[in-house]
């Protein structure tokens, strides 16, 4: 039996986004749980799909004493704020100098993204694994889970004894990810700190191309399973987060092994697979109008709605889920059984509350953000349904978090209906749409504010999935974006146009 202190810190950065994540954003928490320290935290993550949960079931599996010090999330945004980081870094540290002063700590195990990034730190988990070695020395084994999107540096590689990423995009593979990391863990503590090997590869992949319910990802993570066998611990490749104006964004591959050469072997034959298919990492994006004439063209005489991925609002990504790209679209066409969400607006959704159901209202729904390209639309709404906000997911991504999303409401017009709340989520749950009384297999259309985590729930009930374009914060196409501080030598999309430094020539 080992005694392991536990934490966890996860953001996933858009540097190009809105808003940034000050430290009331890890208090209210977004679709996971909300900050939280001490024994509090094993009922708070229990039974919810994120690595620390299922790290803590492979470790009480194991017979060990898990010390927990502070895990705190909040939803992708733009920079985490120097307040919000220190806070929540000084919380885990400290809860690692109580572990330590209470008796022997055999090793520490961290929930971590891998694409933070801090108004002073480009490597956000590189700094808070810094801090953590401070406390606990260079020799004790420091594990982490990380997201698949993680950019992971040099440093922050180099820091931790072992590193595990999720294999699955979506992430139904979250608390899968912490217990085998806790499996990780427990052959450390048998048989010693494992060799390891880092490669980072230099094109940038499209967020809707690296889905691993499709080609070529898909193939890729089965032919890497295929490699964690015999020497070979473990082996994870990140795909990468493509809005991050850091030197280190983009893909990279960690391996670990028995020996340097194992290690080295997995990760050399996980890199030239992936650079081997660069030219796959691409497909149609339409622009709204097109998605929305192409959706009905394929509804017609559908038993299954077509579901159009709203992907540069995605608030997973950073969007606010504000934009009203798509919900033009829909209604300019004068499409019938056609439903959106979510989109965030709280002054909207405070006015449905008011007027009550069965009432018109007429307000600015949406694009309060400033988004170029972006604006409010304004009309006059009927509120079918008001909720509290208060719902659980049911889906395979949200399964069993339970969201505060505030005062909510669905909203028509015309053949139209928008899911509307007041905390922003990512649209990849059914739940988010039936929660204000909306049936998502009764639509024609659905249009989800998500790119890629909504397949896990909505493919079974989709006719078709395309993927739009309208004005957001999270470009598809990461050429489109106006890079200062990537590498040199980075091509921008795959086969793309070449980076070449600061100076922004191609």
């Amino acid at each position: 039996m080992a005694r392991i202190a536990i934490g966890g810190f996860q953001h996933e950065t858009n540097t190009f986004a809105p808003t940034k994540a000050e430290y009331d954003a890890f208090t209210r928490g977004g679709g996971w749980p909300a900050l939280v320290s001490g024994e509090a935290m094993f009922e708070a993550v229990a039974g919810i799909n994120i690595s620390v949960a299922g790290f803590i079931e492979g470790a009480r599996a194991s017979g060990h004493d898990l010390v927990p010090t502070t895990w705190a999330a909040a939803s992708p945004s733009a920079e985490v704020t120097d307040d919000a980081f220190d806070r929540i870094s000084g919380l885990i540290v400290d809860g690692l100098r109580a572990a330590l002063a209470a008796g022997n700590l055999d090793a520490v195990y961290l929930c971590l993204h891998g694409a933070m990034v801090t108004e002073s730190h480009e490597d956000g988990e590189g700094e808070l694994l810094r801090r953590v070695r401070a406390v606990v020395g260079p020799d004790l084994p420091v594990v982490a889970s990380l997201d698949l999107h993680g950019n992971i540096t040099r440093a922050c590689f180099d820091a931790a004894t072992a590193m595990v990423a999720y294999k699955t995009y979506p992430h139904i593979d979250m608390a899968d990810t912490g217990r085998r990391t806790a499996a990780i863990l427990d052959k450390i503590l048998v048989e010693g700190v494992p060799f390891k090997a880092f490669r980072q590869l230099e094109f940038l992949i499209p967020l809707s191309w690296q889905c691993t319910m499709a080609e070529p990802s898909g193939p890729i993570y089965d032919r890497m399973a295929a490699l964690e066998t015999g020497g070979v611990w473990t082996a994870s490749y990140l795909p990468g987060f493509p809005a991050a104006d850091i030197a280190d964004c983009g893909p990279t591959i960690l391996a670990y092994g028995t020996t340097q050469a194992d290690a080295d072997r997995a990760a050399d034959a996980v890199a030239t697979d992936v650079t081997g298919h660069e030219a796959a990492f691409a497909g149609k994006i339409y622009d709204p109008d097109e998605a929305v004439a192409e959706a009905r063209r394929l509804a017609a005489g559908a038993s299954k709605p077509v579901v159009i991925a709203d992907t540069q609002d995605n608030p997973g990504a950073g969007g606010n889920s504000d934009t009203t790209g798509m919900l033009r679209a829909l209604v300019s066409s004068g499409v019938d059984r056609a439903a959106i969400g979510l989109i965030i607006d709280p002054e909207a959704a405070k006015a449905a509350h008011a007027a009550g159901v069965g009432a018109t209202i007429t307000v600015a729904l949406g694009g309060h953000s400033g988004i170029p390209g972006d604006s409010p639309f304004k009309g006059s709404f009927v509120v079918e349904a008001i909720h509290d906000g208060n719902t659980t997911g049911t889906g395979p991504f949200y399964k069993n978090a339970r969201m505060a999303l505030g005062p909510s409401a669905a909203l028509r017009i015309g053949g139209v209906r928008i899911a509307v709340a007041s905390r922003k989520v990512q649209m990849a749950d059914q739940a988010l749409y039936r929660f204000v009384g909306i049936e998502p297999t009764e639509q024609a259309i659905l249009v989800n504010k998500s790119s890629v985590h909504f397949r896990a729930d909505f493919t079974p009930i989709a006719h078709a999935i395309l993927v739009a374009a309208a004005p957001g914060p999270m470009i598809a196409d990461p050429a489109q974006l106006p890079w200062s501080r990537l590498r040199p030598g980075v091509r921008l999309s795959p086969n793309g146009p070449v980076w070449k430094g600061r100076a922004g020539a191609l």
